[in-house]
């Protein structure tokens, strides 16, 4: 009977013994579930691509947990430079622990969840040459456009494609500003995103533009009188000309030569000059007038002058010398 009755109480605490491990392995067990609940995760995603040019926690995982302002913090950690735009860049997951501890971050109150390698890739735009010649013969069009010209762009030259950050792209074009747009002619592009310059491009240009030059179609000697005989127009590269070339025949006509001028030769403006109309011991008429009076005397020249010069001349009656202009061969005027 008494074994009976030993046997009957080692059994109930038995039980309640097993009752009670049981009931606290049940509270720790929901303890540690809630504590799980309530970290911060971080999920490291393996690959990701990005626009900007520094790598942030945010930008390559997701972050979640119930401590909003601790899940701002992890956002804006700056896990390292970005790569080139259209290249990738590999981080591991050392350096993301390690760049977590640089900024006191519990590693006990956040679970990361992170592959080994991360592969990180830049974002990028392609600007093909094609593109940018056309950015550039554009510009050449706009800019070059004369009057009786032909123009035709024989080349452009564009070093390679374009890698930028994606963006707004903007670009300026820029030629030298020290010559005409003929010829070989340096012409840079200067390309933006969203407002910040990011790269230079220099492209080379030849350009051809045709235009009427007056030439010589024979040796001219030099103070010749030029005459429609002695000159013809002509259609060339005004490229490889200088920019005083004469286009109308009128303009030489009537003019004569400062040097000798060998045949087919462009005729330049600094190549000719008015013949003078009147030469030192000519007599001329001096004509003096006003609105209510006219006075005309003799007089004797005494340098040559062309059309519109002052010269010095003799007045033969008084023997005083004036300055008058050059009216034409026979004729000068005092200015009042």
């Amino acid at each position: 009977m008494k074994m009976s009755i030993l046997k009957t109480q080692l059994t109930k605490q038995l039980q309640n013994g097993l009752l009670f491990i049981l009931t606290v392995a049940l509270i720790s067990t929901t303890t540690v579930d809630l504590h799980a609940d309530q970290m911060t995760t971080i999920r490291i995603r393996e690959r990701v691509e990005i626009a900007a040019a520094e790598v942030l926690l945010g930008q390559i995982a997701n972050i979640a947990g119930n401590d909003v302002q601790l899940n701002q913090y992890l956002q804006g950690i700056v896990i390292g430079k970005a790569p080139l735009p259209g290249d990738s860049r590999q981080f591991d997951r050392d350096h993301l622990i390690q760049r977590l501890k640089q900024h006191h971050i519990n590693l006990t109150a956040v679970r990361v969840e992170a592959p080994q390698q991360i592969n990180v890739i830049r974002s990028h735009i392609q600007i093909q040459k094609q593109e940018i010649e056309k950015i550039v013969s554009d510009y050449i069009l706009q800019h070059t456009l004369r009057a009786n010209t032909t123009m035709r762009i024989k080349e452009i030259q564009v070093p390679k494609s374009l890698i930028l950050p994606k963006g707004r792209i903007t670009y300026k074009v820029a030629a030298p500003r020290s010559r005409q747009l003929m010829g070989r002619c340096p012409i840079s592009v200067d390309f933006s995103v969203d407002g910040r310059v990011q790269k230079k491009v220099w492209t080379n240009a030849m350009i051809e533009v045709l235009g009427q030059v007056v030439v010589t179609r024979k040796p001219l000697g030099r103070y010749k009188p030029i005459t429609a005989d002695d000159i013809e127009v002509r259609t060339l590269d005004l490229a490889n000309l200088p920019a005083n070339v004469l286009s109308d025949p009128a303009a030489a006509i009537g003019k004569r030569t400062k040097r000798a001028i060998g045949s087919r030769m462009p005729l330049r403006a600094d190549h000719i000059e008015l013949p003078p109309l009147v030469k030192r011991g000519d007599l001329v008429v001096i004509i003096a007038e006003s609105e209510s009076m006219k006075i005309t005397t003799r007089g004797q020249v005494k340098k040559k002058g062309r059309l519109g010069e002052l010269i010095p001349v003799v007045n033969l009656d008084s023997k005083k010398i004036l300055h008058a202009r050059v009216i034409d061969a026979n004729t000068v005027k005092v200015d009042f």
